[in-house]
């Protein structure tokens, strides 16, 4: 389904460009408004709403706030949170419907809303069609300027009691861990449930900075979470993305530890409780072979789907299973959460650390990966490959020398204007030449550039 103005996860875009605007944001606002209050005439609506750090998330907030508040309804303003605290605090509080300002893991200058439904997922592409068919056919009255009149509310207090409980207490006693926060929405969070459960936190980036929220830090850079890890003596080190949803580790060693492995790890823990349900753990398009042979060869399949939390949850949901994740970093828990969640990620690896008694450098041996190469180029326009003779045809030949031994995909980001392409095989060598074939016909038709 071809959307204009929802990517793969909400809308997202520089602020100040289409449609990180806020006199359109303001119709978003009311175009939800709509459609809501022709689905429960006479009700008045109750919407929770709240943003990472971004300096421009306060006016965003606003402007969509104030759309949705056109016919005297009520927006809950919890400010600075997770995004995984949304939906609870939906939950909480029986609310409607939920959104998160947050451009994730982007730099500073994007900005983006992500939408919850009623039941507290996000939205399905069907709903997300039919705001658009709205946007394009409603306009707010005019009021004075964007300033909507919310009111302040907590979700940071319970989601912080609910994680505490997630692990026996003080189950961390005499644990070093790092904590990289990207100076991001789980900034008053992940350090303080970990202190909570015992654990000596030594943390980076957790000033909630929304000018420096993902610069040279979080998820988008796992060095200095490793050497965090190393100079601190961690027993393992967790970085989040700008919102919180998205998990990146590192073991003891400050080796980065790759999202497959952390998928398997999880999935064979579960397998051995016999706390895998539907003895399935599902992933995406993304993963890498070795998960499906690990998780095989314990007696457990995985299942995939394309690219997205959403349609892991989707298929989690459809399934009844219990666990599934991207190896990017998001990693879902319906039993405990209906949104990628990174402090449960890490506190379900805690418990199996902890229960093992086993490192996580010695975990993850358990879940050998094929050798994988992956590169993200930027590009001026998201062209079809059907139209891209050259990097067609380079596709074609590569899938041609992997002869099975392996594949190659390619696909544009949902999120940003990037390109990304990944080739995976047994030979890291060829795998190489192989990606930089795809990178010069990537530069020659998209004028792509890393």
């Amino acid at each position: 389904m071809l959307l204009r103005y929802f990517g793969t996860d909400g809308i997202r875009a520089p602020f100040g460009e289409m449609p990180m605007e806020l006199p359109f944001l303001r119709r978003v606002g009311y175009a939800i408004e709509r459609r809501l209050a022709l689905r429960m005439p006479g009700r008045r609506l109750k919407f929770v709403a709240a943003r990472d750090t971004r300096t421009s998330g306060p006016a965003i907030l606003a402007a969509v706030a104030e759309g949705m508040l056109a016919h005297g309804h009520e927006v809950l303003d919890c400010g600075v949170a997770p995004t995984p605290a949304v939906p609870e605090a939906m939950y909480a509080w029986r609310a409607d419907f939920g959104m998160m300002v947050t451009a994730s893991h982007n730099p500073p200058g994007d900005n983006g809303v992500k939408f919850f439904d009623e039941n507290g997922l996000k939205l399905a592409e069907r709903d997300e069609a039919e705001i658009e068919a709205w946007i394009d056919r409603v306009h707010p009255p005019a009021t004075a300027p964007i300033m909507a009149p919310t009111r302040p509310a907590d979700a940071i207090d319970g989601y912080i009691k609910m994680r505490a409980l997630l692990l026996p207490p003080n189950a961390l006693g005499g644990w070093t861990i790092a904590v990289d926060c990207a100076h991001g929405a789980t900034c008053a969070t992940t350090p303080e449930v970990l202190r909570k459960l015992g654990a000596d936190v030594r943390v980076m980036a957790v000033e909630p900075d929304g000018g420096r929220i993902n610069t040279g830090c979080g998820s988008e850079h796992p060095e200095f979470l490793a050497a965090l890890t190393r100079s601190g003596g961690a027993r393992v080190g967790f970085a989040h993305d700008g919102d919180g949803d998205r998990l990146v580790v590192s073991d003891e060693t400050g080796a980065i530890v790759d999202g497959d492995e952390i998928l398997g790890i999880l999935a064979l823990d579960a397998l051995r409780r016999g706390a895998l349900r539907q003895n399935v753990v599902v992933a995406t398009i993304q993963s890498n072979a070795g998960l499906d042979k690990s998780v095989s060869a314990a007696g457990g399949n995985v299942m995939r789907v394309g690219v997205g939390d959403r349609q892991v949850l989707h298929k989690l949901l459809e399934l009844g299973a219990s666990l599934g994740g991207e190896n990017s970093g998001h990693y879902i828990f319906p039993e405990i959460s209906r949104c990628g969640d990174g402090l449960v990620a890490a506190l379900q690896l805690l418990r199996v650390m902890h229960d093992t008694g086993k490192p996580l450098s010695v975990l993850r041996r358990d879940v050998p990966l094929l050798p994988q190469l992956t590169l993200n180029l930027r590009v001026q326009a998201k062209t079809s490959f059907a139209e891209l003779p050259l990097l067609g045809g380079a596709l074609r030949a590569t899938e041609g020398q992997l002869n099975g031994r392996g594949r190659v995909l390619a696909r544009y980001s949902g999120t940003e204007k990037k390109l990304r392409l990944l080739v995976e095989g047994p030979d890291r060598a060829e795998l190489q030449s192989l990606l930089e074939t795809l990178r010069r016909a990537a530069e020659k038709e998209l004028g792509a550039r890393q």
